[in-house]
């Protein structure tokens, strides 16, 4: 650079920049946008046929559209893409990226307990929406094959669990391979849809009308209570705006914004249109037997079945993109301390955040089958869907109110306006979703639940088993000056694994107790995980000597890399010279949990700590240390 012209060098860095942001822009198409992408084979149609349906004439076709209009303007592009892809921690997105970006601002004030609870509750949800969203997207897809011939109904519910399994099956070998078809097939299938909606709006030019939100305002005087409740329906047209800010960190804001509103959104927005076009053309006869899946009726007869297998493809990216942003959610959720550690596979030498979670995997795939089985179709299925989507939504927003007045720190009197205007719109949304709790929406609101108590359950035991191991901890420093005397010296390193960063660990006692030895140079190793999601290489390693071969080190890392000790060891050699893994011995200690007298935490939660901590995965798969290398040694503790 430094021997270019300023002109040159210039035009270089845009045309490179220019050309990343458009492959970014391309691989988002195929990756992140498959969940809102999916919503109309049922948004519209749910609108009028769900639980509470609307007349099929004029005024709800045209107030509906304007308000799927609205609510993709206001949620997901003003909302999420344009306001809370600003909040990105470090480049990352997602609900516990923005969480851990507000604790370090608020987490020792009076909001800072409200913070925590609340992202908590929306990862929660979340696992609940990663059950729905391959089950209903899968089936609503695989129903267009009754639109071709309805004599094929019976297969239904046979081919979508034969797709969901093979889906779940898949995921062990990764998406690196698969996953350059990924965004092919989304293009041609957005490009699709938008063709379809256009030949529609041609032949019935007047829906543009409902681009005006007088139609959305007309519906709700005339048909107050049916419109609130409708409201429940329309939302499930911006499904996925939660991913678009989770996998903001893989593809970057100025990409995602180039993928929604340069082809994503208007393709949508024409399909929407497109339908609402061919329903308020049709003779009233003919509209309810459209209504029953209009999407598919849009193409012509001897496209449909082209369509089906289109749409079956998309769905299937959707549930996929869905299923890996679970992994990750999960990973995070390890690092940050709320599930316990468990068995993860990098599916990608070169990709870092694809990962592969053998349990989470096993439970989903697990719970989709039974939705399937138990919901038999996606309308069904739209009920509880609903719940899930607004849920999260409108926690986001509470969590984007902390940071426009706690961490952005705008004047109040433009804070407060725009924070109203989102908790307004999202609390209509999710307030008109609780009528259907009787009719499915409990399931992810019974899924969050379980899944609340289980991390902040781990939470709170992981919080005071620390605090009783380091009630009875001794300092290192006096450890070290009695213990040099008092043990015999052995060449070779003895690392010891110790989730504090003071005292000394418990399998360092019970070596020198039952022992009576100590290795030439002892280690005493923490790994900290930052409330970031990459930490500097620079900055990985930290180290002090503490005399007579005795060292406290500290390996930093960020909530979304992997924690592979032998290869950070490797970056300190300043501390007593380098590691030979060969010459290297791993101590571990495996609490045992005792009941306490005065528990700390009720009895049942006590035992699902306890369950939780029996089955976590070892700390040696979860640090990559060397299988022949290490050395376990149990303590027991009470909480």
């Amino acid at each position: 650079m430094s021997d270019a012209s300023p002109q040159t060098a210039g035009n270089g860095d845009l045309n490179g920049h220019s050309a990343s942001k458009t492959a970014l822009a391309i691989g988002a198409i195929g990756i992140v946008f498959g969940d809102i992408g999916t919503s109309p084979l049922y948004a519209f149609r749910e609108t009028f046929l769900g639980e509470h349906s609307l007349a099929i004439d004029k005024l709800h076709i045209y107030g509906v559209v304007s308000l799927i209009f609205w609510s993709m303007t206001l949620i997901v592009s003003l909302q999420y893409v344009t306001l809370l892809m600003r909040a990105d921690n470090k480049g990352q997105g997602g609900t516990l990226a923005l969480v851990a970006k507000l604790t370090r601002h608020v987490g020792k004030s009076r909001y800072g307990w409200l913070t925590i609870v609340l992202g908590v509750f929306a990862t929660a949800l979340f696992y609940g929406d990663s059950m729905i969203t391959p089950a209903i997207s899968v089936l609503s897809a695989v129903e267009g094959l009754t639109v071709v011939n309805s004599r094929l109904q019976p297969l239904v519910i046979p081919i979508a669990l034969i797709l969901l399994i093979f889906l779940f099956l898949i995921q062990r070998r990764g998406t690196a391979k698969v996953g350059a078809l990924f965004a092919p097939v989304m293009i041609v299938y957005f490009v699709t849809i938008a063709v379809l909606g256009i030949i529609h709006i041609i032949a019935n030019p007047y829906i543009l009308q409902a681009l005006n939100p007088w139609y959305a305002v007309q519906f709700f005087i005339a048909d107050g209570r049916i419109a609130f409740l409708a409201l429940g329906s329309v939302v499930l047209a911006v499904t996925g705006s939660e991913a678009l800010y989770s996998d903001m960190g893989h593809f970057g804001r100025g990409p995602m914004r180039l993928s929604w509103f340069g082809f994503v959104m208007p393709c949508l927005l024409l399909n929407y249109f497109g339908q609402g076009a061919m329903i308020a053309s049709l003779d009233p006869a003919e509209t309810l037997v459209a209504m029953q899946n209009p999407f598919f009726i849009m193409a012509p007869e001897q496209l449909r079945l082209p369509l089906v297998l289109l749409a079956t493809m998309a769905t299937f990216i959707a549930s996929q993109a869905v299923i890996s942003g679970a992994f990750s959610v999960t990973h995070q959720a390890i690092q940050l301390g709320f599930v316990p550690r468990l068995s993860t596979e990098h599916t990608s030498a070169s990709a870092q955040g694809q990962i592969y979670i053998p349990f989470v995997n096993n439970v989903l795939m697990v719970a989709v089958i039974l939705l399937v089985l138990l919901f038999q179709n996606s309308s069904n299925l739209a009920s509880a869907y609903g719940i899930a989507v607004t849920g999260a939504m409108f926690i986001d927003t509470l969590l984007m109110g902390l940071l426009l007045f706690a961490v952005w720190r705008w004047r109040w009197w433009w804070a407060l306006p725009v924070f109203l205007l989102f908790a307004f719109v999202d609390g209509a949304y999710f307030t008109a979703n609780l009528p259907k709790v009787p009719d499915g929406g409990w399931f992810p609101l019974v899924v969050g639940l379980i899944a609340f108590t289980l991390l902040t359950t781990w939470a709170r035991g992981r919080k005071l088993m620390r605090d009783r191991m380091n009630e009875v901890s001794l300092p290192m420093e006096i450890f070290a000056k009695s213990a040099k005397n008092s043990a015999m010296r052995v060449p070779g390193t003895a690392i010891f694994m110790a989730s504090a960063t003071a005292g000394v660990p418990s399998a360092l006692l019970h070596n020198i107790k039952h022992n009576k030895v100590l290795h030439e140079r002892v280690v005493i190793l923490t790994v900290k995980i930052a409330e970031v999601p990459y930490v500097d290489p620079q900055e990985r390693c930290e180290y002090r000597d503490l005399g007579d071969g005795f060292y406290r080190a500290i390996l930093h890392y960020g909530f979304m890399e992997e924690t592979d000790v032998p290869a950070g060891l490797k970056q300190m050699e300043r501390c007593g010279g380098e590691f030979d893994m060969m010459q290297t011995s791993f101590f571990l200690s495996r609490q045992t949990l005792l009941p306490s007298k005065k528990p700390a935490m009720p009895l049942w939660r006590e035992k699902v700590f306890a369950w939780m901590l029996r089955n976590s995965a070892t700390a040696m798969d979860f640090f990559k240390l060397p299988t022949n290398r290490v050395v376990e040694l149990g303590s027991q503790v009470e909480i």
